[in-house]
């Protein structure tokens, strides 16, 4: 399977996307937004930005776990990693990241 977007709107009303790998598991998570538009812009960001090695911030947690950041080409963090039990799964979820964003359909859970 596939991975995919998954369009939301959260608890405070703000739209958010994750992105899922073929297995299921959450691999990116958005910030939240204002409007819809947004957030679908933030996705189309994904997409473009998903291949380039460059666009990954690798960095940890506050309490020392490996995990990452995808970067727009102005920077902004585009989406967040959880956090991983080693540098290797976070390169493996950076890999995912890769190889599922390009082409993960969109399922929008908002209409």
């Amino acid at each position: 399977m596939a991975g995919k977007f998954e369009l939301y709107k959260d608890k405070a009303g703000e739209y958010r996307f994750r992105l899922k790998a073929g297995n299921g598991e959450t691999i990116l998570a958005s910030e939240g937004y204002k409007q819809k538009a947004s957030a679908e812009q933030g996705i189309a960001s994904v997409r473009k930005n998903a291949p380039q090695d460059q666009r990954y911030e690798r960095k940890a947690t506050t309490s020392g776990k490996p995990m990452f950041n995808l970067k727009a080409t102005n920077g902004q963090v585009i989406g967040t990693s959880e956090a991983y039990s080693s540098e290797a799964a976070r390169e493996n979820g950076i890999t995912s990241v890769k190889n599922n964003a390009p082409d993960a359909k969109l399922d929008d859970l908002t209409a």
